[in-house]
């Protein structure tokens, strides 16, 4: 029964299962745009990872933006459990987070039009939800490469969060902590809802627009 149910919370590094030594098989190209999904990526092209709901909608709201993206995976971070599968992933007992890896241009598409992709895509006020889908695995996360990038990501957040403090939303959740390891998710997974249009989305915006530069828009589910 519902009203049982254990609250979802992250797992001591103890706990975490195992895992494998080998990575997991995955796609060797974007299924959209025919890049190759590990690279070796362009010179120039920087890379962040993202957690912010089921990977399926989250992927498609960069690789459908107009310009300035590369390539965009699906995948894990943010938990103990090395090179795990989905299921147990959604199983609570790895900690890691369902995340997107996004390969960008800042030439074309600085970071901050990226994070106010990221936020304006989600409620990043739910800790560990995202609407109906619950548990620590759709947390609201920003997985950084450098400092550079987690000044960026702290400065949009809190920009955010006043927007959405002034809308009465709650205090925002996301996590802003510097990559360890990325680990790309099952083939099946990459580029989902371009094989299967009709799929599951459970993303769904505030409504609150994030006040980062100007006239930098979000692609439309």
């Amino acid at each position: 029964m519902l009203l049982f149910r254990k609250r979802p919370e992250m797992p001591a590094p103890s706990e975490a299962l195992p895992g494998r030594p080998n990575p997991l098989p995955t796609a060797e190209r974007h299924f959209v745009n025919g890049h190759p999904l590990k690279g070796p990526y362009p010179e120039g092209i920087e890379t962040i990872v993202l957690g912010f709901g089921c990977f399926w909608g989250a992927e498609r709201k960069f690789w459908q933006l107009p310009q300035g993206i590369h390539v965009t995976a699906v995948g894990y971070a943010g938990g103990f459990t090395p090179n795990p599968t989905y299921e147990e992933v959604c199983s609570g007992l790895t900690g890691h987070n369902e995340v997107v890896l996004v390969a960008f241009d800042p030439a074309v598409l600085p970071l901050e039009s990226v994070l106010k992709t990221f936020f304006e895509s989600h409620d990043p006020t739910q800790g560990y939800r995202q609407g109906n889908d619950v548990g620590t695995q759709y947390r609201s996360g920003i997985y950084t490469r450098d400092e550079a990038q987690a000044a960026t990501a702290r400065t949009v957040r809190d920009a955010y969060a006043r927007a959405l403090d002034a809308r009465g939303y709650g205090p925002v959740t996301t996590e802003i902590v510097p990559l360890d390891t990325f680990y790309f998710a099952e083939e099946y997974h990459q580029q989902y809802l371009a094989k299967n249009p009709g799929g599951y989305c459970g993303l769904g915006g505030t409504g609150v627009s994030c006040p980062v530069g100007v006239g930098v828009g979000v692609a439309a589910e």
